[in-house]
C-alpha cells in the first residue's frame, strides 16, 4: 500500500491518505519535473528558494533550495514572497486548481457544479463503497468526529445502515 503525506490539509490538518499505485509513476514524473524547475529556479538572479514553515529557514538556510522542501505542484511563476520580500517559488493556486477541475467537469459534459471539495466526497464515498470501514475513512478525510464521516454512509443506499446482505456476496 502507498501512501502520502497531506500538510496543511483542509482545516489546517495533517494526515496519511491512501495513494493509488496507479499514480506512483505520474507522481514521480511530476517530481522530476519540479526538480528541473528547481535547476532552472538556481540560476535566476535573487532567487531565494521556497518558503519554509516557521523558523526552518534560519535553523537550515539550505533546505530551501532542496528538491525536498519544493512543492509538488508548484506556481508556474517565480514571484516576490510578501512577507520577506524574496524572490521564490509558491505552490500552484488553490483557485486555479478549482477553475481547472470545472474546465475538466464541463469537457466531460457534467452539468453539475464540480470542485476539489466535490472530488474529496466522491473519494469517501468510493472508500465507503469498496469496503473501508467508518474509522478508516474518517483518518483518510482527517475528520475529528466520526459523526461528520457517517454523512457519507446516507449516500450509498445500501441497505440498512449502508450494510449488505452476506448473501449478496455469495
Amino acid at each position: 500500500m502507498y501512501q502520502i503525506q497531506v500538510w496543511n490539509g483542509k482545516g489546517g490538518k495533517h494526515r496519511l491518505v491512501t495513494l493509488a499505485i496507479e499514480l506512483l509513476e505520474p507522481l514521480k514524473n511530476q517530481v522530476n519535473r519540479v526538480n528541473q524547475l528547481l535547476l532552472e529556479d538556481k540560476l535566476v538572479k535573487g532567487y531565494s528558494g521556497t518558503s519554509l514553515p516557521n523558523a526552518l529557514e534560519r535553523k537550515y538556510p539550505n533546505a530551501s533550495f532542496q528538491l525536498g522542501w519544493q512543492y509538488v505542484f508548484p506556481s508556474t511563476r517565480l514571484a516576490i514572497d510578501p512577507f520577506s520580500g524574496k524572490l521564490k517559488r509558491h505552490h500552484f493556486d488553490e483557485s486555479a486548481v478549482n477553475k481547472l477541475v470545472r474546465q475538466a467537469a464541463t469537457k466531460a459534459g457534467i452539468k453539475k457544479q464540480v470542485t476539489t471539495h466535490t472530488l474529496r466526497h466522491s473519494f469517501a464515498t468510493h472508500l465507503l463503497q469498496s469496503g473501508a470501514d467508518i474509522r478508516t475513512v474518517q483518518q483518510q478525510l482527517g475528520h475529528a468526529d466520526v459523526k461528520t464521516t457517517e454523512i457519507y454512509t446516507h449516500v450509498l443506499k445500501q441497505g440498512a445502515h449502508g450494510v449488505k446482505s452476506p448473501l449478496s456476496t455469495l
